[in-house]
This record gives structure tokens, C-alpha cells and sequence, in this order.
């Protein structure tokens, strides 16, 4: 008999399969609306971005339908392996924001430090053409991604650059578009438009420092704006956990 590798698996795939054994067994029959997330969270001893992550996987299958101010439902049917497969193939978008944030803050002060003048130029470019998009009402996360990119290229190393355009495939994905569908209007565009220019500004005074910064406080506002409340309206909701918590982060282990 061949031995198999044990492959560990991701702790939001851990909470999914047990929310969907429960909604399979019908303790959460079709139309039941779940227990909130942070109820879940408590009761699965993990944090709530995991649970908001194996949610969105739940979602993303069919299983549940998320509603912003009035909870999650279960829905009838689900997309069957199809989905189940997209599930397992992605990272979930909290741990991919995490990641972003060790490794694109990095770029930001290496590009500040040895980013030429042409490069400079380059991610100002990209940065206009966000601009524009949004002004002619589009959704601008070809421009985005190509900000993100040309500040990896800014740095000079090739390696760098291949890890964020694999992040970046990751970031336009199932399951982090299905999160970022929930949220997605003009304010969040322009609210990273802005922490985009910071960025720009703090590369362009050669900052490294400032340019580290400003990217890390990009993407942990990222993470508090995809971490607001979705119980039903009215619910005592606690604050999204801000400043260095995608450094400080430890996830919690779910006892299957």
C-alpha cells in the first residue's frame, strides 16, 4: 500500500468543511440564517477573518448567500465540485493580504531607494490611469495591479517581481473578488487612490522608510475596510482590529 503525503490543510478550509457538514446534516436547513461570524469564531475557538474567509469560500461554492446588514444564509443547492475545486485551489484573502504586506512593503522602500527616474515615471503613469478609469466610472483594477507591479519593477529584482504578480493572480481570484464585490464602491477606489499617492510620494522623495510605511498602512486599510460588520443591522459589532495586525496576527487552531 503507496504512502501519501500529508498536506496541511489552510484553517478556512478547516472551518468551511465544518459549516458545510453542518448544513449538509441540516442543523442549518435551506433559508436558516447562520450564527454570526464572531458567534462562530468563539465557538470554533479561531479568529474572525478566518471565519469571514471560510464564508466567503461557502459563497463562492453556492452554499451561502452573505448579505451585508442582515447575516448569511443558506441557499439550496451549491456548484457542486466546480466550485469546491476553485475553493481548494485558492489562498484565502486575508493570508494573501498578510503576505502583501511583508512582501510589497519591502518592494515599496527598495524601489525608493534604487527606482530610477523612467521607473518613477512608470508607476505615476499607472497611478493617472487609475485616475482615469475612475473618473469614467470603471472599475480600475487592471490599473491598480499595474501600480503594484511597477513598483516590484522598480526594485530591480526579478524574483521579487514574479512573487507579486503571483500574489496579484491570487488577488484577482475567486474567492478575494467575491469579498471584494461585498465592499466594492467608489469610496474604496478613492480611498486607495489616495493611499496610493502616498506611496508614490514617498518613492519619489527617495524614503524608504516613509515608502514601507505607506504601503503597509495601503494594505492593513485594506484589511480593516474587508473586515467590517456583516451581522444584521443594529448588532454590537467589535472594531476591525487596526494598525499593525497583519503583523501581529497568529491564527487560532479549529479542534476538528
Amino acid at each position: 500500500m503507496p504512502i501519501h503525503s500529508i498536506e496541511p490543510r489552510r484553517l478556512y478550509r478547516q472551518i468551511a468543511d465544518q459549516i458545510r457538514s453542518l448544513i449538509r446534516s441540516g442543523e442549518f436547513p435551506a433559508g436558516a440564517r447562520l450564527p454570526p461570524e464572531r458567534d462562530l469564531a468563539r465557538q470554533m475557538g479561531v479568529s474572525r477573518p478566518s471565519v469571514r474567509e471560510a464564508l466567503i469560500a461557502l459563497e463562492v461554492e453556492g452554499l451561502v448567500d452573505v448579505r451585508i446588514g442582515s447575516g448569511i444564509y443558506v441557499l439550496g443547492s451549491s456548484r457542486g465540485a466546480k466550485g469546491r475545486a476553485e475553493v481548494e485551489a485558492a489562498s484565502g484573502p486575508f493570508e494573501l493580504l498578510r503576505a502583501r504586506w511583508v512582501i510589497e512593503g519591502e518592494c515599496a522602500a527598495l524601489a525608493a531607494k534604487s527606482a530610477h527616474k523612467t521607473q518613477i515615471a512608470a508607476i505615476e503613469e499607472a497611478l493617472e490611469l487609475m485616475q482615469r478609469e475612475m473618473a469614467d466610472g470603471q472599475q480600475p483594477l487592471g490599473a491598480d495591479r499595474l501600480f503594484h507591479l511597477r513598483i516590484a519593477e522598480a526594485t530591480g529584482n526579478g524574483a521579487l517581481v514574479h512573487i507579486v504578480r503571483m500574489l496579484w493572480e491570487e488577488r484577482t481570484g475567486p474567492l478575494y473578488k467575491q469579498l471584494e464585490d461585498h465592499y466594492d464602491s467608489p469610496q474604496l477606489w478613492e480611498a486607495a487612490l489616495a493611499e496610493h499617492r502616498a506611496v508614490l510620494k514617498a518613492i519619489t522623495l527617495r524614503d524608504g522608510a516613509a515608502a514601507r510605511s505607506a504601503m503597509q498602512r495601503h494594505l492593513n486599510q485594506a484589511y480593516k475596510r474587508f473586515s467590517s460588520g456583516w451581522d444584521a443591522a443594529g448588532r454590537d459589532e467589535p472594531k476591525a482590529k487596526s494598525g499593525a495586525d497583519l503583523a501581529k496576527m497568529r491564527v487560532a487552531r479549529i479542534e476538528l
